[in-house]
């Protein structure tokens, strides 16, 4: 059975809310349905700024659960300067990630439907700094280095899309 809910986390990364702890006492581990929003940084050489993420030890990039009544575009560049210590600019819609390819299981049980929302951005600052909670490397990826196998699952769309995008379709 899908309960819907709305979620303060993303991918299971970080320490669990109030809120998501409530919800996950009442509904356990069954699927939530999860509004996301993500951000992905590419620098003047055309780079991808990717995180290795602690729980799956995948790559991914930055981004996270909508809080309640927030705005979208104020999540993504939430979870940014949160997880990377990067603050936004101007960004772009790029893709929304949706369906049973977006499906995921955490290594810790916890299942979600992602809807995400993410955002190209190319007019970033600061130096980028790991949340070390949620990330255990960052590094930057051309196009051609990304292997989709080495992506955190829920995201592969997004990445397959950016790489037909780029003409590095795999």
């Amino acid at each position: 059975m899908l309960h819907i809910f709305v979620l303060k986390v993303f991918q299971g990364r970080g320490k669990m809310s109030g809120y998501i702890s409530d919800l996950r006492k009442i509904v356990g581990r069954r699927t939530l349905i999860q509004c996301a929003a993500s951000i992905i940084c590419v620098n003047e050489k055309g780079q991808l700024l990717l995180g290795k993420r602690t729980d799956n030890h995948l790559w991914g990039y930055s981004g996270g659960a909508v809080e309640v009544d927030e705005h979208v575009e104020d999540c993504a560049r939430r979870e940014l300067l949160e997880e990377m210590s990067i603050t936004a600019g101007k960004m772009e819609l790029f893709y929304i990630n949706s369906g049973p390819e977006a499906h995921y299981i955490y290594p810790n049980g916890d299942e979600v439907s992602n809807i995400e929302i993410v955002y190209l951005c190319r007019d970033y600052s600061g130096e980028p700094h790991p949340q070390e909670e949620e990330i255990e490397e960052l590094r930057y990826f051309s196009p051609e280095e990304i292997r989709i196998e080495e992506i955190s699952p829920p995201i592969r769309p997004v990445f397959e899309k950016y790489l037909e995008m780029t003409g590095m379709s795999q």
